[in-house]
């Protein structure tokens, strides 16, 4: 019989082995991990679509067809205009940065003995630095992309092997539910499946409905900000929208940025006020008309622990680790949540005995056996 030792040996041994997995392998898992996520999403999809008798191979294909056009569509309409934006932002960062040290020069004394400079002269060129990385970005990705090498390699691995793997997961879903149900020990069967349960609960209110929400949000902040006429708004308003894919963190970041970037192109505080208004109308619809129709309350995933995740996969792993944060982040969330339940109703948290009970009732029963046994004589 296996011993609860015996257990977190051996699920320790199991984590640490995927980990080491991961680790190895980490350069060649981009496609896999990507096209898991692509099966995944859309799988749902291929279960209605396949109750129509036409075969689940068929079913899977069509999807994941239409899914690639809806993609490729997006890109050829979105990359142009984001690219464009982004070489303006780098050519005119320089000029942002001599705005900033006007702002800050009064204060220059302070901060250059906050950060250990010796004059305001060595925190301009601090500055310039700065805004010097910030401009060679754009034209070194492109550059190494157009070069070839390593990073086209990958990339053409991507685009090549992602919807391979996405079709022939989507196509075998069922069967491979099947083998891993198989898979399961018989004595915690039930308690197994409650658990994946849960945790598909959390993984698809997330990925599909928070993953929704961004895309959303960043269509429509894009589309605002153009109109309003701010510099880069389509940039600035897709960067919030994708990273709202943690709660807050997107659109925090698309106000502080979008209004720095609105008092320098106008200095005047009403053009500020009405692209503040954008973020803040877009707060509110996204807490009380799109995460309550699209993710719903079955996510569960707290913003800070994604984010912990999303940084610590990202560190560990790269983008492969970022991928497979959330889904790690809950398995370990659902996996704490059914541990605390177990701790506080054991008798150990209770402090209580289970076996007190047991010799009352074992003397009651003692105590009646001899009337009965009067009746039947009687």
């Amino acid at each position: 019989m296996m011993t609860t030792q015996n257990h977190i040996l051996f699920w320790s041994f199991v984590s640490l082995a995927f980990l080491g997995f991961v680790f190895v392998f980490k350069v060649m898992l981009l496609p896999f991990v990507l096209g898991a996520a692509v099966a995944y999403l859309l799988n749902p999809l291929v279960e209605k679509l396949g109750r129509l008798k036409i075969g689940r191979g068929l079913a899977a294909l069509l999807i994941l067809a239409s899914f690639i056009i809806v993609v490729v569509g997006f890109f050829a309409a979105t990359v142009p205009v984001l690219y464009s934006e982004l070489v303006d932002f780098s050519e005119d960062l320089p000029g942002y940065m001599e705005h900033i040290w006007a702002l800050i020069e009064p204060f220059s004394h302070q901060l250059q003995n906050l950060m250990g400079l010796q004059n305001g002269e060595d925190l301009k060129a601090l500055l310039g630095e700065h805004a010097g990385t910030g401009l060679n970005v754009a034209k070194q990705l492109a550059g190494s992309l157009a070069a070839g090498g390593q990073a086209a390699m990958d990339m053409l691995s991507v685009i090549v092997f992602t919807p391979v793997v996405a079709y022939f997961m989507m196509k075998e879903w069922t069967h491979m539910a099947a083998w891993m149900e198989g898979l399961m020990p018989e004595h915690s069967q039930s308690t197994i499946k409650i658990l994946l349960r849960d945790i598909d609960a959390k993984l698809s209110g997330f990925v599909r409905g928070q993953i929704s929400v961004a895309v959303v949000l960043g269509i429509a902040y894009a589309a605002a900000l153009s109109i309003a006429g701010l510099k880069y708004g389509a940039l600035i308003g897709f960067s919030a929208g994708l990273l709202s894919i943690i709660p807050m963190v997107g659109s925090t970041l698309g106000l502080l940025v979008s209004v720095a970037v609105a008092w320098f192109q106008a200095g005047e505080w009403s053009f500020v006020a009405i692209i503040a208004g954008i973020f803040l109308v877009g707060q509110f619809i996204e807490g009380n008309v799109l995460t309550p129709k699209l993710v719903g309350g079955s996510v569960g995933l707290h913003p800070l622990w994604v984010f912990f995740a999303l940084l610590a996969g990202g560190s560990l792993f790269g983008i492969v680790g970022m991928l497979l944060a959330v889904p790690v982040a809950a398995v370990i969330g659902v996996l704490l949540g059914f541990g605390l339940a177990r701790y506080k109703a054991s008798a150990y948290f209770k402090g209580k005995s289970k076996a007190a009970p047991k010799k009352t009732v074992t003397k009651k029963a003692v105590k009646k056996a001899p009337k009965k046994a009067s009746k039947n004589e009687g």
